[in-house]
C-alpha cells in the first residue's frame, strides 16, 4: 500500500489547529466531491469555537476544473489507504479531534472511530460496511455506473449529469441540481465502490468497521428522507451495527433530502444537526 503525505494546505490547517488551542473538527468528503465541499460548513463550525480543517484524500485537486481536466489522479484510490490517509492527518493533531463524513466519507468517519481516533463522530449518508446487508434497488442505481464495468475497479469514473441528478440531487430543483452538478462534481476513483459491494463476500476486506472498540467515542448518524444512494434501509442497518457499541450511537433522518445534503440549498440544517452532537460530547 502507498504511503500518502497531506498536502501542503492540510499541513497549513494541522499547524494552525494546534497553535489554536482549540478542539478541531476534521470533515472527510466522500466519492465525486472534493474538500472544498466542506467550506461552508468549516466556517460554522470555527464560528462556534472549534478550528476546522479539511483534508483531501491522497492527491486531491484543489478546484473542481483541475479534478475534471486531470481525472486521472483520483484512479486506484483504496478504502484502507484513504483512512491510513485520515489517520495520519489526525496522528498530528495535539487534540483528538471529533470528525464528521458524508457517503464514503461517512464509512471513512466510522473506520476511524473504530480505531479509537475520534472524541465523536457524525457519519452522515454513510457507504456500507461489512455487516451490513441491505441492498435497496436505487442504491444498486446509484452505484451502477461504477459497477457495470469491472475495468473501472482500476480507474476514476466521472458522473453525467443525469447520473448526479440520480444518485446525488434527485430531492432538489432541476436548477439547483445543475448548479450542485457544476459546482461541485468531479471523477471518483471506482475501487471504493467495488470494495464496498463485496464487502459481505470478502472477509478480508478494507470495508470494514470496529463497531464494538468502547474508545470509539459517541456516534451519530444523519439520513436523509430520498436519498437514493444511501438509503434509510443501508442508514439503519449500520446504525444496528454500531448499537453493539458501550458508547452513545444515535441517528436521526432529515425529512425530503437527498444525498447532496451536505451541499445543497439545505446544508445549513444538516450541519446544525451535526454541531449539534458534536457540542453535546466535544
Amino acid at each position: 500500500m502507498s504511503v500518502s503525505t497531506p498536502s501542503p494546505v492540510t499541513d497549513e490547517q494541522i499547524e494552525r489547529a494546534n497553535a489554536s488551542g482549540l478542539m478541531p473538527v476534521v470533515f472527510v468528503h466522500g466519492l465525486w466531491l472534493l474538500p472544498s465541499s466542506w467550506d461552508r460548513w468549516a466556517a460554522v463550525f470555527e464560528e462556534a469555537g472549534y478550528t476546522a480543517l479539511t483534508p483531501g484524500w491522497p492527491d486531491d485537486p484543489e478546484t473542481v476544473a483541475e479534478a475534471n481536466a486531470h481525472p486521472e489522479v483520483f484512479a486506484h484510490k483504496k478504502i484502507g489507504q484513504v483512512a491510513d490517509h485520515f489517520a495520519g492527518v489526525i496522528g498530528q493533531l495535539e487534540k483528538t479531534p471529533a470528525v464528521i463524513g458524508h457517503s464514503f466519507g461517512g464509512l471513512l468517519t466510522q473506520i476511524l472511530a473504530g480505531r479509537g481516533l475520534s472524541a465523536a463522530s457524525v457519519a452522515i449518508d454513510p457507504a456500507p460496511f461489512r455487516g451490513v446487508l441491505p441492498l435497496p434497488v436505487s442504491a444498486l442505481k446509484s452505484a451502477s455506473p461504477v459497477l457495470r464495468n469491472p475495468a473501472n475497479y482500476g480507474r476514476a469514473v466521472p458522473l453525467t449529469f443525469e447520473q448526479f441528478r440520480f444518485g446525488f440531487a434527485n430531492a432538489v430543483s432541476e436548477d439547483e441540481a445543475k448548479e450542485l452538478y457544476e459546482t461541485f462534481a468531479v471523477p471518483a476513483s471506482g475501487a471504493p465502490l467495488f470494495q464496498a459491494a463485496t464487502a459481505n463476500l470478502n472477509p478480508g476486506t478494507e470495508a470494514k468497521v470496529d463497531t464494538t472498540n468502547p474508545d470509539r467515542g459517541p456516534l451519530l448518524i444523519i439520513s436523509g428522507e430520498k436519498d437514493n444512494t444511501v438509503p434509510w434501509a443501508i442508514a439503519n442497518a449500520s446504525y444496528k451495527r454500531q448499537q453493539r457499541n458501550p458508547g452513545v450511537t444515535e441517528i436521526v433522518e432529515m425529512p425530503n433530502r437527498g444525498h447532496a445534503l451536505v451541499v445543497d440549498s439545505g446544508w445549513r440544517e444538516v450541519a446544525d444537526k451535526a454541531l449539534g452532537f458534536i457540542k453535546r460530547f466535544v
